[in-house]
């Protein structure tokens, strides 16, 4: 249940660079998601609009329109009004009414390198779609320049391994802030 956004939108500065691209060392500037793309993955889809900045990635021999797994990067420029435990409720009710029999476990909240941020993990016995499990794990953060959700989801129903990997991997998104003494930024090489 990847959606293409319904929400109106906004974000800052995206870093895909830490997905081991060919980049030379550079520091980042001002505030920036830190998210990494998954080994073998490559990326299937980008926009921009509505003030959204969005990327999806799956395994390099799938596509977004036919995938097992996906990691979808949203970022809302400016917006400093959404909080993450209101936004993640809102996706946990959009997930409710698209699939019958969902469920949602709170993974954690709190703070991330200072930021405000929520975590869940949302399951589907079986989306109409697609006739497919599928299970997703979210996490948002509020930045001060914009808002930030990353997003692992699988058509299937996880092994605990599996889980665990997507849990991991949502656990290691993170804003920085080059101007700020207590937030920087990592080189990126």
């Amino acid at each position: 249940m990847t959606m293409r956004s319904k929400w109106t939108a906004a974000g800052v500065a995206l870093l895909m660079g830490l997905t081991g691209g060919a980049l030379q060392a550079q520091q980042l500037k001002d505030e920036n998601l830190l998210v990494g793309m998954p080994q073998g993955f490559k990326l299937g889809f980008k926009d921009s609009k509505n003030g959204m900045n969005m990327q999806e990635f799956v395994p390099a021999s799938e596509t977004v329109e036919n995938w097992t797994e996906m990691v979808t990067v949203q970022v809302f420029l400016g917006r400093k009004d959404l909080q993450p435990s209101q936004f993640l409720a809102l996706m946990q009710k959009q997930w409710a009414e698209a699939c019958k029999g969902s469920t949602a476990t709170p993974v954690a909240t709190g703070k991330v390198n200072g930021y405000d941020a929520a975590s869940i993990l949302l399951r589907c016995p079986l989306l109409t779609s697609t006739n497919k499990p599928e299970t997703t794990v979210l996490k948002a953060i509020k930045g001060n320049d914009s808002f930030y959700v990353v997003q692992r989801a699988v058509r299937s129903v996880p092994t605990p391994e599996r889980l665990e990997t997507m849990k991991k991997y949502i656990e290691s998104v993170s804003v920085c802030d080059s101007r700020l003494p207590t937030r920087l930024c990592p080189t990126v090489k």
